[in-house]
């Protein structure tokens, strides 16, 4: 792999990111939501920063931004959509925006939904993406500032990526995102296994993630609107794949 990743737990449930162009030493971070945890990744790596990439402006992803910028001179970048929300600031985005990161080309992908200008991060010579709070291991983000079909259409997007693209989330949400799956989904082989894997990985502590862009299609039922089985277990045969998402979503936020 041409990137080394460091994932770590922030808060309660969030994900800090660390990663290292194996090429050139370059070292970026992805959200900063807690300096403390932050700290000790970059201490237990020895990985200095010099980029952090933002992805959206809520702060349990933007809290460190200013601490961490004083104390490692970072360049942050974030989306134009959320400059003025977003602390610290250096470089605004969008999508089809390219950035360069060490040896990498790190695109930019316009992912609203969850907030009006949320962006996610692909590298695609790495295989990574870096989706935040668009796209969960067996969900999506909550639609705060956006309707369902915005969020319906930043997915499909993310679901274009190649399969075996690695999928870094924001959150660890996995066991309940697996819970409310079967129950839209429930013959799906694929899923109940991996629902099997998940409540032993999370018994454990262990987290689970990354996913990749195949793991999705196959057992996310936010990528999976066109399954005559889920559209079965909603009721709604013949709705469009965005009513159907939309339903999804709605039955998720009361699940």
């Amino acid at each position: 792999m041409t990137v080394e990743i460091e994932q770590f737990t922030c808060r309660s449930d969030n994900f800090g990111i660390l990663m290292r162009d194996t090429a050139t030493g370059t070292v970026a971070l992805v959200d900063a939501p807690e300096e403390a945890p932050i700290l000790a990744a970059i201490a237990r790596t020895g990985w200095t920063p010099s980029l952090l990439l933002v992805t959206h402006h809520h702060a349990d992803h933007v809290e460190a931004n200013l601490a961490l910028k004083e104390r490692f001179g970072l360049r942050i970048v974030g989306p134009k959509a959320e400059a003025g929300k977003i602390p610290g600031i250096d470089e605004e985005v969008a999508g089809g925006d390219t950035l360069t990161f060490g040896a990498q080309t790190v695109r930019v992908i316009d992912t609203p939904g969850h907030t009006a200008g949320h962006v996610s991060y692909h590298l695609p010579d790495a295989g990574v993406a870096f989706t935040a709070d668009t796209l969960f291991a067996l969900g999506c983000g909550r639609l705060f500032e956006a309707g369902p079909e915005v969020m319906f259409a930043s997915l499909a997007k993310l679901a274009a990526l190649p399969g075996a693209t690695k999928v870094y989330c924001g959150h660890e949400y996995t066991l309940s995102n697996a819970r409310f799956a079967l129950s839209v989904d429930p013959d799906n082989a694929a899923l109940q296994a991996r629902a099997r894997e998940i409540e032993a990985l999370r018994a454990q502590d262990r987290p689970t993630l990354p996913t990749t862009i195949a793991e999705e299609l196959a057992t996310n039922p936010f990528l999976r609107a066109a399954d005559p089985g889920i559209r079965r277990q909603l009721g709604m045969e013949s709705g469009t794949d965005a009513a159907v998402f939309a339903e999804l979503r709605r039955r998720k936020d009361s699940f």
